[in-house]
C-alpha cells in the first residue's frame, strides 16, 4: 500500500475502521459497484462514473488492486485491451451495497431524480426487491438499456437479475435506465416516462410494484425561526 494510503489509516483495530481504510476514499465504492456485474475497461468505468477524472480513477484502481479487491488483466487478441474485475472477495462486498443502499434510502436529505448508471439500477433492484410480494409469479423480464441487456427471473418467491439476453423474455422493457427508476421508485407509469414495453404488459405493471421504498427517517433539523 502507498505511503499516502498509510497516512489516511485510522490506526484502529476495529474491522469497520479497517474497511474504511481500504474502501472509504471517495469513488472507491462506486468503482466497485460498476464492476459488480463483471469486468470493465477503463473507458467503460469512466462512462459509468461521469464525475470522476482519469487521474482519480487510475489512483483508486491502483489502491483497490493493492488491497486485493480487484485485479487487472489483459484480454487476448483480437481485443487485446486491459480490463479490471473484482476478486472473489471483492464481489462479496455486494452485501455492503445492499445494507448501505436500504439504509441510505431512508435519509431525509436524499434527493430523488439524480442519474444512476445501468449497473447501479440493476443492483438497486437486487437490493430493494420485496420477495414477499412475488407470490406465485413465474416469469422472465428482459431489459434493454442502450446496447446493454439484462434478464430477470421471478420464480418460487425468489428474484434473480444479471446480464443476459433480453430476447425471449415474457416482457421486455427498453429505454434509458433512469426512466425505469422513475417507474420503480418514483410512482410514474410506463406510458408517462416513456418506456417501451413488449410482451406481457400486465406483468410489467405488476413488476413495478415489487420495489417499495422504506419509510424516511425523521428529519431532526430544527427549522430556523421565522421573522416576526
Amino acid at each position: 500500500m502507498s505511503q499516502t494510503a498509510r497516512k489516511r489509516a485510522y490506526q484502529d483495530g476495529c474491522a469497520v475502521a479497517h474497511a474504511l481504510d481500504i474502501i472509504g476514499d471517495r469513488w472507491a465504492m462506486p468503482i466497485m459497484r460498476e464492476l459488480m456485474l463483471g469486468p470493465k475497461r477503463f473507458t467503460d468505468l469512466r462512462a459509468g462514473l461521469p464525475g470522476i477524472s482519469a487521474n482519480v480513477l487510475t489512483q483508486r484502481l491502483e489502491e483497490l488492486e493493492a488491497n486485493s479487491i480487484l485485479i487487472r488483466r489483459r484480454l487476448p487478441p483480437p481485443a487485446a485491451s486491459q480490463i479490471y474485475e473484482l476478486t472473489d472477495w471483492g464481489r462479496e462486498s455486494e452485501i455492503l451495497f445492499q445494507v448501505l443502499g436500504r439504509w441510505a434510502c431512508r435519509s431525509p436529505t436524499m434527493e430523488p431524480g439524480k442519474p444512476m448508471s445501468q449497473v447501479s439500477v440493476i443492483l438497486s433492484m437486487r437490493t430493494m426487491i420485496d420477495r414477499s410480494r412475488i407470490g406465485a409469479m413465474d416469469a422472465t423480464i428482459g431489459f434493454r438499456f442502450g446496447e446493454e441487456e439484462f434478464r430477470a427471473t421471478l420464480k418460487d418467491g425468489d428474484f434473480q437479475i444479471d446480464r443476459g439476453e433480453a430476447a425471449g423474455a415474457d416482457t421486455i422493457i427498453s429505454s434509458d435506465q433512469n426512466r425505469l427508476v422513475a417507474v420503480l421508485y418514483g410512482g410514474a407509469r410506463y406510458a408517462d416516462v416513456p418506456l417501451t414495453v413488449e410482451g406481457d404488459a400486465a406483468l410489467a405493471d405488476r413488476f413495478a410494484t415489487l420495489f417499495p421504498l422504506p419509510p424516511k427517517a425523521p428529519d431532526m433539523v430544527t427549522p430556523a425561526p421565522t421573522a416576526s
